[in-house]
């Protein structure tokens, strides 16, 4: 029994010398997840065993960056990772998925019945997607004050964003189709439904989707959605930014003009090795990409850019300028001053 008592005790003695050597010896613990250091940043607290959205309430005001691809959302993002205060982040590419597969289930009639059945109504589905877009959002990056998303085609869905985020802003970034356009079909940017081969396809996809997405910002308000054109952004971009930094609710930082010079560093822009746009957002802002598209596009398919484009005039864009001059830009059009000038059009000579 002594013997016992001894070997015990050996055991623990030399289990504690162990713990203290590997302690000594730099052993480090797990790092902190991101989630759990947002808590310590926002709660003075990290229990991270709590429920995210007790701490990260659903009027959170979320900043959504989107667009159609290639039309600056890049730029806009790092732009914001340089302030301070915000973080971004790369592309999720989840949250576009989960919004899409969110709205099927509401457009299927067979599937909606299928839910009612079992019980998961559409207060259930929005519950669900809220907690799985805040737990993507705050863990995907470093945390900071205010968080932001940037995810292209997300604001197709930024009529409901705005109904389970009720306190997010929006950014929708807009360019002119054809540079956009010309700038996917060059780079080979693959998106699904597009024929690379075909400007014509191309510019009339373009212009649906981008309908889509400002059609849901105009409704959504000016104090939630603002359009942000890609071409004043590097034509003016003190001036656009402290625009949009006021929409945000955030104070001026001047390190929103110069993001490069906060590439890879702690607090700074973190880039992704796989986003096409990466190359270009190592650079100052600049205007080279302007008017890259002109020239290009075929002499027929110029000859119909108003029919194949519509949303061009709607956004302030001349379709018939070639090459444009984007230091003179056009107001942009609501949808009821466009269904107007419409109506107008078809009936200059009301009785």
């Amino acid at each position: 029994m002594r013997n016992r008592s001894r070997l015990l005790l050996g055991c623990v003695l030399l289990c504690s010398a162990s713990l203290f050597y590997l302690g000594m010896s730099g052993i480090e613990c797990p790092p902190k997840s991101h989630r759990y250091r947002w808590m310590e940043l926002n709660l003075g607290s990290a229990n991270h065993s709590s429920s995210l959205t007790e701490h990260f309430p659903e009027d959170t005001p979320l900043i959504f960056i989107g667009g159609f691809p290639r039309s600056g959302t890049t730029l806009m993002r790092v732009m914001l990772d340089a302030h301070n205060a915000v973080r971004c982040g790369e592309e999720t590419r989840v949250i576009p998925r989960l919004l899409a597969m969110r709205a099927t289930w509401s457009r299927s009639v067979k599937e909606r019945i299928r839910l009612d059945e079992a019980g998961v109504t559409d207060q259930v589905l929005d519950s669900a997607v809220r907690a799985f877009l805040l737990e993507v959002i705050v863990g995907h990056g470093e945390p900071a004050p205010r968080l932001c998303n940037k995810d292209p085609f997300a604001l197709k869905s930024l009529s409901y964003l705005s109904r389970i985020f009720p306190k997010a802003k929006f950014v929708l970034m807009l360019r002119d189709g054809r540079a956009t356009v010309h700038s996917m079909i060059s780079r080979k940017v693959t998106i699904s439904g597009f024929d690379l081969t075909s400007y014509r396809d191309s510019l009339t996809k373009w212009s649906s989707v981008v309908e889509t997405m400002f059609s849901q910002c105009q409704a959504a308000g000016e104090s939630r959605c603002l359009p942000v054109r890609y071409e004043q952004l590097v034509l003016h971009s003190e001036e656009e930014m402290r625009k949009l930094l006021h929409f945000l609710e955030l104070q001026w930082d001047p390190s929103v003009l110069h993001h490069e010079e906060l590439i890879g560093k702690a607090g700074g822009v973190s880039l992704s090795k796989v986003e096409q746009s990466t190359d270009q957002v190592i650079k100052p802002v600049n205007t080279d990409a302007l008017s890259k598209w002109v020239g290009h596009i075929p002499s027929d398919v110029i000859s119909d850019m108003a029919k194949i484009a519509p949303m061009l005039a709607r956004l302030g864009y001349n379709p018939h300028d070639n090459p444009p001059d984007y230091t003179k830009p056009e107001p942009m059009v609501s949808p009821l001053n466009n269904s107007q000038n419409l109506k107008a059009t078809e009936n200059p000579h009301p009785s």
